[in-house]
């Protein structure tokens, strides 16, 4: 039997349980850390990342060991392996496809190809040629990247100061020319395309080939540590009850598609989207049509990050005029062009996908790669023109509109049920009379499309990889749907009032006019609606609407998680069945209306059907989340419009693909700098366009889209900074808190009795401590706000923090302004995890640090506290929450002396932000403002629906 050569241990069944065995980070022989510590010179050397000396081929399990549980989001230094782990019971509940993924010797590393560069031999001398220097190399890279149109850059450059400068380039067009000298990518193609009916213009497809672009991502060391590349079966616990679903690895679909391809064959599952996108705007309303790839092999937390350039412009599809007189002609003809582009676009990855192809990974390995489609991401119209199908026709399921209301899934259209149906259109029509083929086609609810793209693509269905949408099938239909039936149940004055009247919040869009005559809304704007709607219209709209609306709610929330079991695709069903059990509601009441204001009694919603595909898409290709098209729209920014600006406003197309060209060309030299010369720098460019905001951000908003700023951090320096200090009796009195002097004797004698770590009591009893009890401090430093910082609940990373205030009266704040957090108050429970069991909501009044008398002993270990008043749950008959909403109703809690409940706890007790909504009753009381509202309204809704963070724990 094989023995491990580094520990001696026996019992191997093959040399790849070896290689597994000692790629596990809890094995003393793991080498993992080594590599990590060794990149550089890994890729310099081209070295075997394992140790490996064969020559000849190496085991999948080259790939780093996991962890105790699977967390793509944290410590992504590690790969995942490849192969089950019997030898280890702590890697149980991971099932990995037996044998996939093997290597072989005769690959190449980015940096081999960096050097095979026609000026590879200059660069030995100077690694930064055709640049003189590093310096030289930095600032044209900034030029080149920046925006800068070449008149711009020539002001620039003939700046006295800049004269002086060594550079290698004195104008635009010498910068641009030295930039096309730098190593390049997948080269542009342009390819004049003949059409059966005439067009105003010629047609021109610009392309790139879309093999080149996969071997491109597959060998960029960014990506080296950031991949899956076996399918993995993941189980909640040892005891495999429930599955659990993050990335498109951990789907059905992969571990079939696995199982169809040669043993030891790696599965490079490829995602395309494209969308219509204006690039132009007064100057002739000029129209891209671009196509993205990616991989799904790379892990959500680095794809989902638009400076990891994880989506690469495939093509510009063409978007022509035809010259017909029939409109509906015209977009036959168009739709045909579209799967005819695709095919000669695409043709290199179904041959791959057909017969393979060996592609070299990050490490120099070679791999025998298949590339079927993992996922194409595109809105409902484009879905239904790529599904070939008309567009009362659901593009998945086999369902016409008069079904798209059924509280059920039908049965999938498969591509051998669209061809089957094209066959027959094809007996009966010629494809080249359009008209005819048209009609024939309609009877099988189809769009006249004869050849669709995905027709010979093996291992890839439409009926699959048209997968969920987040971005337009979830958040654009609430506001065209749940808005609208929201703001029909109120009426627009009563709807618009209650919104303008919530307490703003930092963050967050203060809706002051309202959200019924919002134009042009964006998908920021629509999150933030779906933040309060459900508390806005709880008591004002009828009971089973509001159950109806909150219940597609909770399928949206579900639905966007990072990590989703077995038991959430139940919650998730369930959510989606209670709607349909309560949807009668809406059409009963005429909330559902269309032009004119007319009711609508019918539910023809084509994205309504599509929800019943979300559950059995999460099995089959992973979490829905990573399907959005937020990021594919922030790519078309960076890939299509900011090039564009940069171009003369005419002939866009070979504009765009030359600026994209150079940009490429600068990133790969950037990465190859960062491995042959790895002193510090900053990247100013990419850092700029991660702090640039856009309208619709990811559905993830705080994941690779903004700088998160880590407070953590900068509360260390906060222990000791020293700012202005004020007595605490004047503080006592600008908060209005007579009690302030007991509370925090009280709060003193605790820890004294019970030590800096018990923890002390909200109201908890009457106050023990007299009102002019003696204190061992006579003033307290005061701040007006503190930045709250969290982690995400699924993935562990950082959030930006949240601006919370507990600032006196001032302006037009005549009562101040407080806002309320989620505190701890059993060390035993944690937040999230516990939901609200060993917590309590508080508003937060005083934010404090005492400073003890000079010469006396300070016994306190945390100096930081703050003054809060408590919350009581208003329990609903027999339940905890709202039959509605399925929230909690809270009301301030008094002493027997009218006074509010408070006390003085530490800050380090603070857990989260908690979003109260007032309840408004039937109609809002029109002397609130969204100044007074917090302090007027008896009780609140604590809104579970504010964001996804504050949605998991108190739905528990």
């Amino acid at each position: 039997m094989p023995r491990c050569p580094s520990c001696g241990k026996g019992g191997f069944p093959d040399h790849e349980a070896i290689a597994r065995h000692m790629s596990q980070p809890k094995s003393g022989c793991s080498t993992w850390f080594d590599d990590l510590v060794h990149i550089r010179e890994d890729m310099l050397n081209n070295r075997n990342h394992d140790g490996s000396t064969d020559p000849c081929t190496a085991s999948i399990d080259e790939q780093l060991g996991g962890r105790d549980g699977y967390d793509p989001w944290i410590g992504g230094d590690q790969e995942m392996s490849d192969g089950t782990r019997e030898e280890n019971p702590d890697f149980s509940f991971i099932e990995y496809f037996p044998g996939a993924a093997q290597t072989y010797k005769g690959g190449s590393t980015f940096i081999n190809k960096f050097d095979a560069d026609e000026f590879g031999q200059q660069r030995s001398s100077n690694i930064y040629y055709p640049f003189a220097s590093r310096g030289d190399w930095e600032l044209g890279s900034w030029l080149l990247r920046s925006g800068l149109s070449m008149g711009a850059i020539d002001v620039f450059l003939s700046l006295d100061l800049v004269r002086k400068l060594p550079l290698s380039f004195h104008t635009a067009k010498e910068l641009r020319g030295r930039a096309e000298l730098l190593p390049g990518g997948p080269r542009w193609k342009v390819q004049e395309l003949h059409t059966s009916h005439p067009t105003k213009r010629p047609v021109l497809l610009y392309w790139r080939d879309s093999l080149e672009l996969v071997q491109s991502l597959l060998n960029n060391p960014g990506f080296r540590n950031a991949m899956d590349l076996s399918p993995f079966h993941l189980y909640d616990s040892a005891e495999r009850l429930y599955r659990v679903y993050t990335e498109w690895m951990s789907g059905e679909d992969a571990w079939s598609m696995q199982s169809q391809i040669p043993a030891g064959a790696t599965l490079l599952g490829t995602i395309l989207s494209s969308d219509k996108t204006t690039i132009s705007v007064l100057t002739g309303d000029r129209v891209a049509h671009p196509l993205l790839i990616s991989l799904a092999s790379i892990k959500m937390a680095t794809r989902l990050k638009l400076s990891s350039h994880a989506f690469l412009l495939t093509a510009l599809l063409p978007v022509p005029k035809f010259v017909h007189k029939n409109k509906r002609m015209k977009g036959v003809l168009e739709a045909r062009l579209i799967h005819q582009c695709l095919d000669i676009v695409l043709e290199p990855l179904k041959q791959a996908t057909k017969l393979g192809v060996m592609l070299s990974d990050p490490w120099g390995y070679s791999r025998y790669c298949f590339t079927p489609i993992a996922s194409y991401i595109v809105d409902t119209p484009e879905a239904a023109m790529l599904a070939v199908v008309g567009g009362k026709t659901s593009p998945i399921t086999m369902a016409t509109y008069k079904q798209f209301g059924d509280n059920f899934q039908h049965e999938p259209r498969t591509s051998s049920t669209t061809l089957a149906q094209l066959a027959v259109v094809s007996s009966t029509a010629d494809p080249n009379d359009i008209e005819v083929y048209f009609r024939e086609a309609q009877k099988f609810h189809l769009n006249s499309v004869d050849k669709p793209f995905w027709r010979d693509i093996a291992l890839s269905c439409p009926s699959k990889f048209l997968t969920p949408e987040v971005l337009h099938h979830i958040h654009k239909q609430f506001g065209d749907h749940d808005a609208k039936w929201c703001i029909n149940a109120l009426g627009p004055a009563e709807i618009d009032f209650r919104f303008s009247v919530l307490q703003p919040i930092t963050g967050f869009r203060h809706f002051k006019e309202g959200i019924s005559t919002l134009k042009q809304v964006t998908g920021r704007t629509l999150r933030d609606i779906q933040c309060f709607i459900v508390g806005v219209i709880a008591g004002g709209a009828p009971r089973d609407v509001v159950i109806a609306v909150r219940a597609l709610m909770d399928f949206r929330y579900h639905i966007q998680a990072y990590r989703i079991t077995d038991g959430d695709i139940e919650v998730i069903v369930s959510a989606l069945h209670e709607f349909h059990s309560h949807k009668h509601s809406i059409l009963d009441t005429g909330l559902r209306r269309g032009k004119a204001n007319k009711p609508i009694d019918n539910w023809y919603i084509p994205k309504l059907e599509l929800m019943q595909s979300v559950a059995p898409s999460i099995r089959r290709v992973g979490v829905s989340i990573q399907w959005s098209a937020d990021l594919t729209e922030h790519a078309h920014i960076e890939q299509i419009k900011d090039p564009t600006r940069s171009s003369n406003n005419n002939n866009y197309d070979p504009q765009i693909c030359r600026q994209l060209d150079r940009l490429e060309r600068c990133r790969n030299f950037d990465l190859a700098m960062s491995i042959k010369d790895p002193a510090p720098r900053r990247d100013v460019v990419t850092a700029a366009t991660d702090d640039r905001e856009s309208d619709d951000e990811q559905s993830n908003p705080h994941a690779g889209l903004q700088t998160t700023t880590d407070y953590f951090a900068r509360s260390r320096h906060l222990a000791l900074s020293s700012p202005d200090t004020i007595p605490f009796l004047v503080a006592a009195e600008e908060f209005s808190l007579p009690d302030l002097r007991g509370a925090l004797a009280d709060f003193l004698s605790h820890e004294k009795i019970r030590g800096v770590d018990s923890v002390h009591p909200i109201g908890g009893g009457p106050r023990r401590a007299a009102e002019n009890a003696e204190l061992p401090f006579e003033h307290i430093q005061i701040w007006f706000k503190l930045r709250l910082q969290t982690v995400e609940v699924h993935t562990n990373s950082v959030l930006p923090a949240q601006t919370i205030f507990a600032s006196p009266p001032k302006g037009d704040w005549q009562y101040g302004r407080y806002d309320s957090v989620v505190v701890n108050t059993d060390r035993a429970k944690n937040w999230p995890a516990s939901g609200l069991q060993g917590h309590c909501i508080v508003q937060l009044r005083l934010i404090m640090r005492p400073l003890g008398k000079a010469g006396e002993p300070w016994p306190w270990g945390d100096r930081f506290l703050s003054y809060v008043q408590r919350f009581d749950i208003v329990p609903q008959a027999g339940a905890l929450r709202d039959p509605s909403t399925q929230m909690h109703i809270l009301k301030r809690a008094m002493r027997s002396n009218g006074q509010h409940l408070g006390d003085v706890i530490a800050v380090s007790r603070i857990r989260a932000y908690a979003n109260l909504i007032p309840r408004f009753g039937q109609c809002a009381d029109a002397r609130l403002t969204s100044f007074n509202s917090f302090e007027h309204c008896r009780e609140f809704l604590l809104n579970k629906y504010f964001d996804k963070n504050s949605y998991y724990p108190l739905s528990l």
